[in-house]
């Protein structure tokens, strides 16, 4: 059975190694474009550049005869310059002061520091590209990426959004199918006990009151009683899963009695169980059959954990609004990767059994009881305690 909870973790894992592989390629391949598109985009900075510095050059003026080719260069140039519509540009002298921008709105021309501002944060991004304009006169024009290229490069955290997105509501979703399913099985699978027990059950006790009519050693029938009660008692706690009954007050430490006298009688006389309960009475609103059921439920299993020989000691001490329930035992212990996974429908370590047990005793306490139940300390050849808050 613990195989099964094995491969339902391993398919977890395959499932978020997927998303995540998927991921990381989608972010290189964003990454690899947005490399791609800075490197475009320095391309077309540069020719824009050369365009703005040649239309500032008097060469073509000085030359009347070619009055005709200096027209259609410019008007060249001009869309060349006029086609730049998405990357912010700011021109400035050599001296770093500001001439003109592109692209850009500053709240006013006058506004310095935010000139300031922008130049320094576009030279942080990328190299400015120098103009030589003639011999003396040189400009220096920075630039930011594109709004294409932001979006770009925001596309790989919205990728991430998603996914993960993705993965939590799939696990949500998920466990909350698995829960149904399992409300389900436990409720028909109680309910189906319960029914299937009732007729045989029924027909013991008539056996039993037949019986001592007849001339037959009485400790014997007061024994057969006992077991054909004890049959009806764990019907009627069959039947109560997945009912809503009321719990009613009763003394905690008279359940755990009752439930500790029941389990001497049929564990080891090597297994030796102590309790220790407040001074004062505390009681709880509880089902006592359901209740009795999971300390039974708790002793058998720290009887199994100790190989039929050991020490299961019961305390229970008031914590705040809180009653808390320790259940010690000596047995192997449970490693700490273990703690939450006893507590899985089908999750055993023996050769033969269900591993319903604690997976019983943990709805029990939580949906009844309206408590919890955890493994508060384990160590491996020393023991283990189960806590109880309730």
């Amino acid at each position: 059975m613990a195989n099964e909870y094995q491969s339902g973790k391993t398919f977890r894992y395959l499932f978020i190694l997927t998303a995540v592989v998927i991921v990381i390629v989608s972010v290189w391949v964003t990454n690899a474009l947005v490399d791609e598109l800075k490197e475009e985009e320095r391309k077309k900075m540069e020719i824009w550049a050369e365009s703005v510095a040649l239309m500032s050059s008097q060469t073509l003026l000085e030359d009347p005869n070619n009055a005709g080719a200096f027209d259609n260069y410019t008007a060249h140039l001009l869309k060349i310059i006029e086609d730049n519509t998405t990357i912010p540009t700011v021109h400035t002298d050599e001296n770093g002061h500001f001439l003109y921008s592109s692209n850009i709105r500053f709240s006013s021309k006058e506004d310095s520091l935010s000139v300031g501002k922008k130049i320094k944060a576009f030279g942080k991004k990328h190299d400015p590209i120098t103009i030589q304009l003639d011999e003396n006169t040189v400009q220096h024009i920075y630039y930011d990426d594109s709004t294409v290229l932001k979006q770009l490069q925001l596309f790989p955290f919205v990728q991430l959004t998603v996914v993960f997105s993705f993965i939590i509501i799939s696990f949500l979703a998920l466990n909350s199918t698995q829960k149904a399913e399992q409300n389900k099985v436990w409720v028909g699978l109680s309910k189906e006990t319960a029914h299937q027990l009732g007729t045989p059950i029924s027909s013991l006790m008539a056996w039993v009151e037949y019986l001592k009519t007849k001339d037959i050693d009485p400790g014997l029938l007061d024994e057969m009683d006992k077991d054909v009660q004890r049959l009806k008692t764990i019907a009627e706690r069959f039947s109560k899963i997945g009912s809503n009954g009321e719990p009613e007050p009763m003394d905690l430490a008279t359940a755990v009695a009752n439930a500790v006298a029941y389990m001497g009688r049929r564990i080891s006389s090597k297994v030796s169980i102590s309790t220790q309960m407040p001074g004062e009475p505390v009681t709880l609103l509880m089902n006592e059959s359901l209740f009795g059921w999971t300390l039974e439920n708790l002793i058998k299993n720290a009887v199994d954990a100790m190989d039929g020989q050991g020490e299961i000691k019961i305390q229970a001490f008031s914590k705040g609004k809180k009653i808390i329930l320790d259940v010690s035992d000596t047995g192997k212990g449970i490693p700490k990767s273990k703690f939450d996974t006893v507590f899985h429908p089908g999750y055993t370590t023996k050769k033969r059994g269900w591993g319903l047990g604690l997976s019983l005793v943990k709805r029990i306490i939580e949906s009844y009881q309206k408590g919890k139940i955890y493994v508060y300390k384990s160590e491996l050849g020393k023991g283990t305690t189960f806590r109880m808050e309730l």
